[in-house]
């Protein structure tokens, strides 16, 4: 029994801070929903762990207000982030393959290229990149928000890193031997292997492109055409007279409902990725 103790120990410690952090994490999102369902008045006395009885009056503030059209701004960013995350996760990998299959001369230059591209922030090229768009005749459209996400470079490296450790060269060569072409290995093969890497990455850059403020306020001025970073910004920022918290915390929490979805529907690939075996030589 003396033996046992310790490991008891350990498993009883390691309960109780998954406990503590469960409940950091989910205390926040539990008073979302608390204060999305509370007037006004009753958010500015403080905090509070019961409900209120505003939520359905909050939510058709939210549905009513011609400023905020939460039912475009949800169609907007649920159409660049889908896009996002499908461009993103399909040809970085794609190049990720390219790099890791093939042997050429240039191939490390290209990879080191790609990693100093992946610490360039956003903003050094903002003003370049609005100038171009602006030549094309994108501006007010969707277009520029996903587009870009062809070339993900930060994508690109995860999953160089998890075919570096997850997929058998041996796989590609058999297929190449059997007559497949490279795209039809890379689509039949190669992407099944991946798809535990390809759910993480969808739900990283779903996310990101869901949350992004910086470059939609720069390309977007239409009302119809803005994303829901923008009309929860402009909601904050009105006239502190007219200025509801209901709202806020009502249209945040409309807001964060599509990414949960997205995560429940792609949780299973991720777990599926724990056990995923490799092909044993």
């Amino acid at each position: 029994m003396d033996k046992n103790k310790p490991s008891y120990v350990r498993t009883v410690i390691a309960y109780i801070l998954c406990i503590i952090l469960s409940f950091l994490c989910l205390f926040f999102f539990y008073i979302l929903i608390i204060n999305c369902s509370r007037y006004h008045v009753e958010i500015q006395k403080g905090f509070s762990a019961i409900p209120g009885r505003a939520f359905l009056k909050n939510l058709k503030n939210v549905l009513k207000d011609s400023n905020v059209p939460i039912l475009s701004g949800l169609r907007n960013s649920l159409i660049v982030s889908a896009c996002s995350a499908a461009l993103a996760t399909y040809f970085s990998s794609l190049t990720a393959y390219g790099l890791y299959a093939y042997k050429f001369k240039g191939r490390q230059p290209i990879f080191i290229f790609i990693l100093l591209i992946m610490v360039m922030p956003t903003q050094v090229s903002a003003l370049g990149f609005i100038q171009i768009i602006g030549k094309m005749g994108l501006i007010n459209n969707l277009i520029p928000l996903f587009l870009p996400s062809i070339a993900s470079p930060i994508v690109f490296y995860f999953m160089y890193s998890y075919m570096q450790s997850s997929l058998p060269m041996e796989l590609v060569e058999a297929a190449r031997i059997d007559g497949s072409g490279e795209f039809r290995t890379f689509n039949s093969i190669v992407m099944p292997i991946m798809k535990p890497a390809i759910a993480v990455e969808a739900i990283f850059t779903f996310v990101s492109s869901w949350n992004n403020y910086f470059l939609p306020a720069l390309v977007i001025d239409r009302k119809d055409l803005k994303t829901l970073p923008i009309l929860i910004a402009s909601l904050r920022s009105a006239d502190f007279l007219k200025f509801d918290q209901g709202k806020v915390y009502m249209l945040i929490t409309l807001a964060i409902v599509p990414i949960i979805i997205i995560y429940i529907a792609l949780s299973k690939f991720i777990v599926a990725g724990v056990t995923l075996g490799g092909v044993k030589e």
